[in-house]
């Protein structure tokens, strides 16, 4: 943990491992350890851990009687004040679990929720937010969950958990919430009005868009800032970029693209979340080209790819030309090999090693017959560099005998301007 950070709560983590459970749904090693990551992200400190495997789950407590005993006993050596479970839990097995253990218990979804919570800045945001708290509670209402009647503000000060979508307290009137929820769909519906006007328009443009997705904590943000200067908190932690982030890039002489950063995908993502957020993630859908950064530095990193790639699949952006983009490659350790090809590009985007080649890389698959020409136009044509000035980009204008235009022009605008180009 960061000292100059306030610790929130002090988490046991649990999770379960059995074979009548999916695959995805179980918990090993490397899952717990994201969850402790994640729990860092938050705010908190991991002061304990247990991973059990049984045959099947127990339909009352999750863990088995005995297990919770075992559990309850570390969170009293170790001050524990929250258990967190790697596994989704039903809404009568939480209820259970809090009674049994006495401190406050969460799942995986419910943490991951809280995070979001105290991450995203904007309104889309927040309101993506709120809406999958919602999704998450409703199931949740029926006379459990006390701690949720000190749902805090906005503060993010108080226990994990209780970071609420905003009011004093949680009122559990399923109708207000349905509401709510409603109200909130209307809201994200406006959002991407919006933003359909924002695409339509950088598409009159013909400004192509670049879309960086990938595993959380891959080093995506740390990309754009060393394309763009963006100035995006680029921390090692994960989820730490909650709002899509946009910036225009020259990507050489003759290309600019908009290129956004989007919200980091994970295992287990709650599918309250992927609802939510598609608003956000719908920009992979009109995307031109998608980098797919990869942190190779990390054992997992193959693990995180398919997650990656199924969550593209989900959202209807397969088909999409992509770059795969192999990050912190120079901390992968010696003598291990990365896979080659005309689509994959190794780079750090903390020392900027392999950054021209990518660029290249862009500028390939965007190439769209752009090119930089000089013109010189007729004083009783001069109505042309107006629309030069709209369609194209104009680099340097001089009135001498013509009026001469150094000019980045797209081939529709290279067929309407031939006559004056002067090569």
């Amino acid at each position: 943990m960061r000292e100059t950070e306030e610790v929130r709560d002090k988490v046991v983590l649990v999770g379960l491992s059995s074979p009548v459970l999916k695959k995805e749904e179980n918990a090993d090693e490397v899952t717990m350890e994201e969850l402790a990551a994640l729990v860092e992200t938050a705010g908190a400190e991991t002061v304990g851990s247990i991973l059990q495997n049984r045959p099947s789950p127990d339909p009352r407590s999750f863990i088995g009687e005995g297990k919770v005993e075992e559990v309850r006993m570390l969170c009293q050596a170790s001050g524990a004040t929250m258990v967190i479970f790697d596994n989704d839990l039903s809404p009568s097995q939480m209820r259970v679990l809090t009674e049994t253990l006495g401190v406050q218990v969460l799942d995986r979804c419910g943490l991951i929720l809280d995070i979001f919570a105290q991450r995203a800045k904007t309104k889309e945001g927040r309101l993506q937010v709120e809406l999958a708290q919602y999704q998450y509670l409703l199931p949740r209402l029926t006379g459990m969950w006390t701690h949720l009647e000190r749902q805090a503000g906005t503060s993010g000060k108080g226990p994990i958990g209780s970071k609420g979508p905003g009011e004093t307290q949680l009122e559990t009137d399923r109708r207000h919430i349905h509401r709510k929820i409603d109200k909130l769909r209307e809201d994200l519906e406006d959002v991407r009005r919006v933003r359909g006007t924002q695409r339509q328009q950088r598409q009159k443009n013909e400004i192509p868009v670049v879309a960086i997705v990938g595993y959380t904590n891959a080093g995506k943000s740390t990309l754009l800032n060393r394309l763009t200067g963006a100035g995006i908190p680029a921390n090692n932690r994960l989820f730490d970029t909650l709002d899509t982030t946009s910036r225009l890039l020259t990507v050489s002489d003759t290309l600019d693209v908009v290129i956004s950063d989007t919200v980091g995908f994970i295992r287990k993502l709650p599918h309250q979340l992927v609802e939510a957020f598609k608003a956000t993630l719908e920009e992979l859908e009109y995307a031109d080209l998608l980098l797919h950064v990869v942190d190779v530095s990390n054992p997992e990193w193959q693990q995180q790819v398919r997650v990656v790639e199924d969550l593209i699949v989900e959202l209807g952006a397969s088909d999409l030309p992509r770059i795969n983009v192999y990050n912190k490659s120079d901390a992968v350790p010696a003598g291990e090999i990365l896979p080659h090809g005309e689509d994959i590009c190794a780079i750090s985007a903390r020392t900027g090693e392999g950054i021209p080649r990518l660029l290249e890389m862009i500028d390939r698959r965007l190439d769209r017959g752009t090119r930089r020409c000089l013109l010189h136009l007729p004083y009783d044509k001069a109505g042309l560099l107006d629309m030069l000035y709209r369609e194209a980009k104009v680099e340097q204008v001089e009135y001498a005998d013509t009026i001469q235009v150094t000019a980045v022009c797209t081939p529709k605008v290279l067929g309407r301007v031939e006559p004056y180009i002067k090569e």
